[in-house]
C-alpha cells in the first residue's frame, strides 16, 4: 500500500488534530512522538521493547547510516526494517540537520554538501538526489527532503539564501523520487523571519509533498520565538497532510504545539535525559543521582505502571546510576520512553473526548515552562 493520512477529528477550541498515518509497515496514530534511532537503534532498548512501550514509528538518520554501515549493505540485507528487526514504520531524516550540526566538517554549495566524515575523515558529497537514493535503499516509509538547516542567529539575507536553496533542493528530491510506496515530506526553513517562513510555505506546498515539516527550530532561538513560528506556520500547511515539527521537544513543548496543529514530533530528550539521570514523572522531574533518593524505597513515579516503576525503587535506580551500571540506562530509558508514549496517548484521548484545551492548560500550569530541546541528534 502507499502512504495515506486520514484526518479523523479537529478540536473545537484549539487547532489540535487527531489523525492516522497509514504506511506499508502499519498505521501511526497522531499526534505521535517518534523515539530517535539515529543509527538504526533506539539507544539501550530492543525494538521489541520500543513497541511494547507504545512506539509506533521511529526515526533513523540518513547521514549516519550512510557512513556506517552504508546504504548498499542495508539494501542487500533486506532494507532497514529487516536489518534492525523493526517491522513497524520508519521515518528517515535526510541528513539536513547535519548540515547545521557538523558545520566545521562540511561545505555547502548549490549542488550539495561536502562532508568530512566524523568517523574516519573521509570526504563525501551528498546531493538531494543521493539523499533520496540512500533513503530508497533503506526502504523507509517516510523520507525527508534534503535541506539546509538554517542556524541561529542568521541574518535575513543568510536565511533567505538558505531557504531558496532548500526549495530548489526540495524540487530535486521530488524529481529524484522513484518508489511510489515511500512518502516524501518537504521541510520548511526560513530562520526566525516570518516573511521568509510565509514565502517558503507557499513555495513548498506548491511542490505537493505527502507531508510537511517545520525545520530549523530548537537550534538556540528563544523559546517564545520558536512557539510563535510554530503557531503562525502550522495551521497554514495543507489540512489533509501530516505536519511534523522536527527536533522538538520537552513534554511542555509537545502539548503546546499539538494545540497549534502539529501531528508528529521527535527529539532525543527522553533517551538522552535517561542516560544522564533526568527522569520525567507525573509530578516533579527526578534527578536520580540526588542524595535525597539514597534510601528512598518508593517507585520512581507512584502513578506510573512501566516496568521500571513496577519493580524498582528510587534508591536502587540511584545506586545503579552512581555505580555506572548499564542497567541504570536501560531502566531509565524504559521509564522515560514510556512517559512520552503515555503522554501522547493522553493527548489523543483528550482530543478525541473534546477536552484537549483544559488538558493543555492543566498540564502546562502544573509542569511550568522549560527551554526547548536543542539536542536533535
Amino acid at each position: 500500500m502507499n502512504f495515506k493520512f486520514d484526518l479523523i477529528k479537529k478540536d473545537t477550541l484549539s487547532l489540535a488534530r487527531l489523525g492516522k498515518m497509514r504506511t506499508p509497515h502499519g498505521d501511526v496514530n497522531t499526534p505521535a512522538f517518534m523515539p530517535v534511532g539515529t543509527r538504526g537503534t533506539v539507544k539501550s532498548l530492543t525494538p521489541e521493547l520500543v513497541a511494547e512501550l507504545g512506539g509506533e514509528i521511529i526515526l533513523g538518520n540518513t547521514y549516519h547510516l550512510y557512513l556506517r554501515p552504508g546504504h548498499h549493505l542495508i539494501a542487500d540485507l533486506g532494507g532497514l526494517h529487516r536489518f534492525m528487526n523493526w517491522p513497524h514504520p520508519i521515518l528517515t531524516d535526510s541528513g539536513g540537520y547535519q548540515v547545521y550540526s557538523l558545520a566545521p566538517l562540511r561545505k555547502i554549495t548549490d549542488e550539495g554538501v561536502l562532508f568530512q566524515s566524523h568517523i574516519d575523515g573521509s570526504r563525501h558529497f551528498i546531493t538531494p538526489e543521493l539523499a533520496i537514493e540512500i533513503q530508497e535503499a533503506f526502504g523507509s516509509d517516510i523520507m525527508m527532503c534534503f535541506d539546509e538547516c538554517t542556524p541561529y542567529p542568521a541574518t535575513f539575507d543568510q536565511a533567505s539564501r538558505s531557504l531558496d536553496r532548500t526549495i530548489r533542493w526540495a524540487v530535486r528530491c521530488r524529481d529524484a523520487k522513484s518508489v511510489d510506496k515511500q512518502a516524501l515530506f518537504g521541510i520548511l526553513q526560513g530562520g526566525v523571519f516570518p516573511a521568509l517562513r510565509d514565502k517558503g510555505l507557499r513555495e513548498l506546498t506548491q511542490i505537493n509533498f505527502d507531508g510537511y515539516a517545520l525545520g530549523g527550530l530548537s537550534v538556540g532561538e528563544p523559546k517564545e520565538m520558536m512557539m510563535e513560528i510554530v503557531r503562525s506556520c502550522a495551521p497554514n500547511f495543507p489540512e489533509d497532510r501530516p505536519r511534523y515539527l522536527m527536533g522538538v521537544g520537552t513534554p511542555e513543548d509537545i502539548v503546546a504545539c499539538v494545540g497549534f496543529g502539529i501531528d508528529i514530533f521527535d527529539c532525543v530528550i527522553p533517551t538522552r535525559s535517561a542516560r544522564n539521570g533526568l527522569l520525567f514523572t507525573n509530578g516533579q522531574k527526578v534527578v536520580i543521582k540526588n542524595a535525597r533518593y539514597r534510601d528512598d524505597p518508593g517507585p520512581l513515579d507512584p502513578v506510573c505502571n512501566c516496568y521500571t516503576c513496577r519493580n524498582y525503587s528510587r534508591a536502587y535506580l540511584r545506586y545503579l546510576f552512581l555505580a555506572r551500571e548499564i542497567l541504570a540506562i536501560v531502566l531509565n530509558t524504559i521509564h522515560n520512553v514510556h512517559f512520552y508514549m503515555t503522554l501522547m496517548e493522553r493527548i489523543r484521548k483528550a482530543i478525541s473526548s473534546g477536552y484537549f484545551e483544559s488538558f493543555k492548560d492543566n498540564f502546562l500550569t502544573r509542569s511550568g515552562q522549560e527551554k526547548p530541546c536543542n539536542l536533535q541528534m
